[in-house]
């Protein structure tokens, strides 16, 4: 463990630019369509859900890995202005993840990641200052997620891991997680299309939590689900927005609130950010909350 700096939540994770472009639809094999001027913005996985906890008042401090380039300085300056802590953020010699982001007029997006630096992030790169929650999501490789959380685990903090992309945690891993965190999709390919979201809990962890987009989401316990539902919003771009449910989540744990609880807020959270363009950008402070 590294020097305590009385952090609320440590992230492990990914960084990206995202590059953002609007399209009428998205393009088939083979075809060609054009679409709006590309905006840079601030993204990945990792840093999404530092900064959305950050908004809200947590003392965060991201371990990640971006390149010597362009890119690298927007997500610095974009992490350091939401209040997250960069200190952990390591320099490699591959260029900074990219996002290529399709964004349909409904607000729905597809998206292709080119990972980069966020591939040179190592196990013997984790050495966690002390903390709550470690929040960590597999953008990253996957040995290094299993190391932070089985460290995370040994010395008191609480491990949550957004399964997503989807990949097979060891048995070990899932046995620390509270909760897992995934969407509809993901736990759709976890489990078989028509299995039951609460079988997620044969998995290993000691809770779950499935988010349902506009629908909200559903926490699931040892003694029960609980379904928590979403604001109704119109969307404009749902990029992030599962960041930013995870960034509120385990902010609200590290402040003490109950799964059930934080979960209501995340919900919110989530709803707000997808009527904004980008991630980062469109997630809520506190203040906003209360609007």
């Amino acid at each position: 463990m590294g020097v305590d700096l009385g952090l609320d939540l440590i992230v492990v994770g990914s960084a990206n630019a995202d590059l953002v472009v609007a399209v009428e639809r998205r393009p088939g094999a083979g075809e060609t369509v054009l679409g709006s001027d590309t905006v840079v913005l601030p993204g990945g996985k990792g840093a999404n859900t530092a900064v959305a906890a950050a908004k809200l008042g947590a003392k965060v401090s991201l371990l990640a890995a971006i390149g010597d380039d362009s890119y690298g300085q927007l997500l610095l300056d974009s992490l350091s202005a939401a209040g997250v802590d960069t200190g952990l953020v390591r320099r490699s010699e591959r260029p900074t993840g990219v996002a290529y982001i399709f964004v349909t007029p409904d607000g729905e997006n597809s998206i292709l990641v080119s990972p980069g630096a966020n591939s040179a992030l190592a196990s013997e790169d984790v050495d966690l200052p002390g903390a709550r929650v470690l929040v960590a999501s597999l953008e990253v490789p996957l040995a290094t997620v299993e190391h932070a959380v089985a460290v995370a685990a040994e010395n008191g903090i609480r491990p949550v891991v957004n399964i997503s992309p989807p990949a097979k945690l060891s048995s070990k891993t899932l046995a620390a997680l509270d909760p897992m965190v995934v969407n509809e999709h993901e736990a759709a390919e976890l489990l078989g299309q028509d299995a039951d979201p609460r079988a997620l809990l044969e998995l290993g962890p000691k809770s779950a939590v499935v988010t349902l987009g506009a629908r909200g989401a559903l926490v699931i316990e040892p003694d029960g689900v609980h379904e928590i539902e979403s604001p109704q919003v119109e969307a404009v771009d749902t990029t992030g927005a599962g960041d930013a449910f995870t960034g509120a989540l385990a902010a609200q744990l590290a402040q003490g609130a109950d799964l059930v609880t934080a979960a209501m807020l995340a919900v919110k959270v989530a709803a707000i950010s997808v009527t904004k363009r980008g991630a980062q950008p469109s997630y809520p402070t506190t203040a906003e909350l209360s609007l």
